[in-house]
């Protein structure tokens, strides 16, 4: 094939061709890269608004190519050198230990593994108190996450806890417990409504002492479905708060139809020494059906009207009451245990320190219920079934 000169092609176009020199010494020009690291925002946009030949030229952010300047009307700052980072709220996301995480066996040092099986381990943990467990946890990283166990913690305690930590909060949500006791403790509400939005598979929960503020927790959709509650003695708690309690929540997600209580499986009720009234013992008969044991020891406000009521016909409780605390309500007189002849499942009442019933009529209550079920008196105006 015939070469054909650069020159005579040159001359033929009339136009200058940019030869190697020049595209060597256009590569040597400083690089801006636009990153995080040692150069700056500022002056890469400094270095595009310059033109080729030194002389500077306007910046648009529309256009690379814009000969005239544009004035911004109201000039940004030029961003810092490294920009700050985006704060990330806390998430919470824990998760509980697997039921069998590994390994199977204990590695020991010369790496074989030692002869008892997890199994066996976990009988031995399960003698243990959770004080011994947390001591065990920091023996080695197996028996951390064997202690953690949601089967050595059904049973979590923090009854008069002074204070309840981030970190108790955490440890809580990795045991999963069944039955957790926060009595008498300054848990928030704000604390108590994310305990409970991660355990599904709490059943009792004692709140005695608490706050209204903190017990308003479980007016949400996230509410397990607990089987025994205590609100005994807490504070701000009446007919009005009762409602709100009982109600089916108000904040389902969209879609959800459930427009039951969330306290419907409730089966032990505590509500000792609050002021109450029988407004609020129709809330419990309307939406607790399961309900086989109320403690209204120390309620002012309980008469013989709130048994009656109780025992009325049509109402669950009839029923399915099996215990009834009455401890310490003066206003209860022997006319309540006519009423409780009615439940057909009553097994236990306790009228102690009930100034207006006498020990005459609770002899006449054993009297007349022996044709049919006999009962007993264990201490005075203590009545209990005899199995």
């Amino acid at each position: 094939m015939e070469l054909i000169n650069l020159d005579s092609l040159a001359n033929q176009n009339h136009r200058p061709i940019k030869t190697e020199t020049e595209n060597k010494v256009d590569d040597q020009k400083p690089r801006w890269p636009l990153n995080n690291g040692s150069s700056n925002l500022g002056d890469w946009l400094r270095h595009r608004g310059r033109e080729v030949n030194g002389t500077p030229r306007g910046y648009s952010p529309l256009s690379w190519n814009r000969s005239t300047p544009i004035t911004p009307i109201c000039p940004r700052p030029l961003p810092c050198r490294s920009p700050p980072k985006c704060i990330q709220m806390e998430r919470h996301v824990i998760r509980p230990p697997p039921i069998s995480p590994p390994p199977d066996r204990l590695p020991l040092n010369d790496g074989e593994a030692h002869i008892m099986r997890r199994e066996m381990w976990m009988n031995v943990f399960s003698h243990l108190t959770h004080r011994d467990l947390c001591v065990c946890m920091r023996v080695c990283k197996a028996w951390n996450r064997w202690c953690c166990d949601k089967r050595l913690w059904k049973h979590i305690n923090l009854n008069r806890c002074k204070s309840i930590t981030p970190l108790m909060l955490s440890g809580i949500i990795r045991r999963q417990p069944v039955a957790l006791d926060l009595s008498w403790t300054n848990i928030s509400k704000k604390q108590l409504s994310w305990l409970i939005n991660r355990l599904p598979g709490l059943r009792v929960l004692l709140l005695s002492g608490c706050s209204w503020v903190a017990v308003s927790a479980l007016c949400t959709s996230s509410c397990p479905l607990l089987r025994t509650l205590d609100v005994q003695w807490v504070e701000g708690l009446k007919d009005a708060q009762m409602r709100d309690l009982l109600s089916p929540p108000t904040d389902n997600r969209p879609g959800q139809l459930d427009n039951r209580s969330k306290l419907r499986n409730v089966e032990d009720l505590r509500l000792a020494g609050l002021d109450i009234t029988d407004t609020s013992l129709r809330l419990i008969i309307h939406y607790m059906p399961l309900l086989s044991k109320l403690d209204l020891s120390y309620c002012n406000h309980v008469t013989d009207q709130s048994v009656n009521i109780l025992t009325a016909a049509g109402t669950t409780t009839r029923d399915s009451l099996t215990d009834i605390n009455l401890s310490v309500c003066n206003r209860v007189t022997d006319q309540s245990l006519t009423y409780f002849k009615r439940c057909g499942s009553i097994c236990h009442i306790d009228l102690r320190y009930c100034k207006q019933v006498t020990k005459e009529g609770c002899d006449q209550f054993i009297a007349e219920m022996s044709v049919s079920v006999q009962f007993e008196l264990i201490e005075e105006k203590l009545l209990q079934k005899i199995s």
